[in-house]
């Protein structure tokens, strides 16, 4: 199982309302590095929520539901894909960027390295420590 993160932002589509549609195809992705990890997700993978701009902070858990497919929002035969992911839970308490930007176990976490980029491989021992910080 590999683990991921995913940005967006709150006010286009935040958490609250991943939970009460039970999940979505993760679609409007058009960076050609994030589009090869989303094809890179397997079923199962857990993925780190993070609301990106205005909170900064990983808010929740969810799971890949399927493998990737095409886009429907991108243009017919574009390269673009898109992954369905599901909400398992919430984090007790979110992890702002500036915590985990202060933790040492997560000095090589791809988000403070490519902070721009909107899906995002990150190691097992990483993915504990920010679930660690949740818990708190």
């Amino acid at each position: 199982m590999k683990h991921w993160l995913v940005k967006s932002e709150p006010e286009a589509y935040s958490w609250t309302t991943f939970v009460q549609e039970d999940g979505t195809a993760w679609t409007g992705v058009r960076n050609y590095q994030a589009r090869n990890n989303l094809n890179l997700m397997q079923p199962g993978d857990l993925v780190l929520y993070y609301h990106s701009v205005s909170e900064k902070a990983v808010v929740g858990v969810a799971e890949v539901a399927a493998l990737a497919h095409p886009d429907a929002t991108a243009e017919a035969g574009s390269p673009w894909v898109a992954v369905p992911l599901r909400p398992v839970q919430p984090l007790p308490r979110p992890v702002p960027l500036a915590q985990l930007k202060a933790d040492a176990r997560l000095g090589e976490l791809a988000l403070i390295r490519q902070s721009r980029l909107s899906v995002l491989p990150v190691r097992p021992e990483e993915f504990d420590a920010i679930l660690e910080l949740g818990a708190k």
